[in-house]
């Protein structure tokens, strides 16, 4: 019995001092907020952990605080005793996140995604009028925000006015906005005729304003398709740069085909001009030495129809 009640004692006595340890002074601190707390000066901070001691620097800087200044704000929230650990000063740092043109270009370019003014395929190559020096902001999750943003698309000017996190006064910033978009360029040069493959194009950003009044084809009509005349590499691409490829072409020797029912005809023939798939052309009969009317239906192949002047020329 006297044993249990020395334990129950010796434990109520470690509980005891537990609960009123001392705070321990630290001695390097860094804070992301506007105050310096309890918590943030001293390990062991208790129920005062959240207690505000002073004001914090501005974010991105760093002050030292005297001893003499912590016990001062100690006592003035009822902390009298606490732990010092031999330090004459403690270093406070507050925490920033750097806010650089790189970063306000970037928010500029959100917003105008979020207003569906860019879109899938689209970029935006944002200047501003003026340098402008990194800023520090507070080390949270949105730094820095857009809370007006004003955009004229027949210039491209904007001006917008920009939160900081941390910053009394928002800031403004003007410049110019090319909007700019996906559009395909040849990667070597070529000789008008060539069917162009998918390793003879390269998609690279031109402007808005520059696209538009050309024309933009898609990649996907391009492939497959022949240039309309001899072209540079890096050239961008216009739908008028391209056409059908020529499936027979001017002077190629073909067979001429005339079909009626079962019975299939054909003779020896030269164009004499140049078609696409499906599309008419002339051809000069070898045999008669006369030029009739065709279709072109595959290379070296043409298709005359049933008509009395196709079939007198052959």
């Amino acid at each position: 019995m006297i044993l249990r009640s020395a334990i129950t004692t010796l434990a109520a006595l470690f509980l005891t001092a537990t609960a009123f340890a001392a705070p321990v002074l630290k001695g390097d601190i860094v804070v992301n907020a506007a105050v310096v707390t309890v918590g943030d000066m001293f390990d062991d901070a208790g129920i005062a952990a959240e207690d505000a001691l002073f004001r914090a620097p501005r974010p991105g800087t760093a002050g030292t605080v005297s001893l003499a200044d912590v016990r001062a704000a100690a006592d003035r929230i009822g902390l009298g005793e606490f732990d010092a650990r031999g330090l004459d000063a403690v270093s406070v740092r507050r925490a920033a996140t750097v806010i650089d043109e790189a970063t306000l270009a970037s928010l500029v370019n959100a917003d105008l995604l979020q207003r569906g003014i860019l879109t899938t395929g689209m970029s935006a190559n944002t200047m501003f009028n003026t340098p402008i020096r990194p800023i520090n902001a507070e080390a949270v999750e949105q730094p820095a925000s857009v809370t007006s943003l004003r955009y004229l698309p027949a210039s491209g000017a904007f001006s917008a006015r920009i939160a900081i996190a941390g910053q009394d006064t928002p800031l403004d910033v003007t410049g110019t906005i090319d909007l700019m978009i996906e559009a395909p360029h040849l990667t070597g040069s070529f000789p008008a005729g060539t069917v162009l493959t998918q390793s003879d194009v390269v998609m690279r950003p031109v402007p808005l304003r520059f696209a538009e009044s050309t024309g933009v084809p898609q990649l996907t009509d391009i492939i497959g398709k022949a240039l309309t005349r001899q072209s540079r590499e890096g050239m961008m691409l216009k739908p008028s740069d391209l056409t059908i490829p020529v499936t027979v072409a001017k002077n190629d020797l073909v067979t001429i085909y005339f079909r009626s029912g079962p019975m299939t005809l054909t003779v020896k023939g030269q164009a004499v001009t140049g078609a696409t798939v499906g599309a008419p052309l002339q051809v000069l009969n070898l045999m008669s030495r006369r030029v009739i009317s065709a279709t072109a239906i595959a290379p070296g192949a043409v298709e005359v129809t049933p008509d009395s002047l196709a079939l007198a020329g052959l």
